[in-house]
């Protein structure tokens, strides 16, 4: 069974960092475009970053261009996202999600596995 697991998230301070990760497990990993999404309370879900198979082809959220960066190492299974810079504005629930799209995608619905999500606290 597909199974992805983030880890990786806690507090931070604004202008500082976390690193998060995502361990899958049940797939062919390298056959995946993967995507980081997040959810804060009260708002939607939205796209985040996104990367193909080989970590060729990235794609991020006007948001977090810049500050955000997605990463993978397919030997370990394993999708990565650094953040750097943060803000309270970041504050939310940090989401892995894998799809066999061939290409870096941004909508949520072309994702079938997503993992349970990690929380990320930025405070001032």
């Amino acid at each position: 069974q597909v199974e992805l697991v983030e880890s990786g998230g806690g507090s931070a301070q604004t202008g500082g960092s976390l690193g998060l990760s995502c361990a899958a497990s049940g797939l062919t990993f390298s056959s995946y475009t993967m995507g980081w999404f997040r959810q804060a309370p009260g708002k939607e879900r939205e796209f985040v970053a996104s990367i193909n198979w080989s970590g060729g082809s990235t794609r991020y959220a006007d948001s977090v261009k810049g500050r955000f960066t997605i990463s993978r190492v397919n030997d370990k299974n394993t999708v990565y996202l650094q953040l750097n810079s943060l803000k309270p504005e970041d504050t939310a629930v940090y989401y892995c999600a894998a799809t066999l799209h061939p290409e870096v995608i941004v909508m949520h619905q072309a994702y079938p596995y997503w993992g349970q999500g990690t929380q990320v606290t930025v405070s001032s």
